[in-house]
């Protein structure tokens, strides 16, 4: 792939106002949802597409849960760190690029962007419910009186919202049973 098939993929996929070219071999798509840049290696060899997530503050917390992401979910682009922010990104070498790759690439980072912190942070919740799951085992402790021991825990305010009203704790408290109910068995 060269760059004028690069240009005339952008330019199909994007409008031709918002593809601007920021330097030789490389571009920018900058909507008010998203800023996608592209860029091409100094010997045309290797093309890299960037897109922001968020910054490195909010981010931190889920570090762990985006590399596991990298793993089992992005597929051919992945989450990276770099000057304080979470980017997703695509690195292909040009020579096997074809346009389609190109066209799905931009779609993944697209939707990365657009999920933001969701997937991770419930994976976040996962493995901190999964932790809850096996020190009850360990204890002994049956689903129920995992879940009554989580109501107590409400009902005295250890966990919750200050001014959490009763129908707001039943809805959280019904979204824990059912994450409890669905890893139970599995672990």
């Amino acid at each position: 792939m060269n760059s004028s098939e690069i240009i005339n993929t952008l330019t199909e996929l994007f409008s031709v106002e918002i593809v601007e070219t920021v330097a030789t071999n490389s571009w920018q798509i900058e909507t008010e949802n998203y800023r996608l840049l592209i860029l091409l290696s100094d010997d045309n060899t290797w093309l890299r597409i960037l897109i922001p997530i968020v910054p490195k503050s909010q981010g931190q917390p889920f570090l762990e849960q985006f590399l596991e992401a990298n793993f089992d979910d992005t597929q051919e682009v992945r989450y990276a760190l770099y000057q304080d922010v979470i980017w997703g990104v695509f690195q292909h070498s040009c020579q096997s690029l074809t346009i389609e790759d190109l066209r799905e690439a931009i779609a993944r980072l697209i939707s990365l962007h657009q999920i933001g912190l969701d997937n991770v942070f419930r994976r976040f919740i996962e493995n901190r419910i999964r932790q809850i799951i096996i020190a009850a085992k360990q204890q002994g402790q049956s689903l129920e009186a995992t879940m009554q021991t989580l109501e107590r825990f409400y009902a005295e305010g250890l966990m919750g919202e200050i001014n959490q009203t009763a129908t707001e704790r039943d809805n959280t408290l019904a979204a824990w049973k059912y994450q409890l109910q669905s890893l139970w068995d599995n672990l």
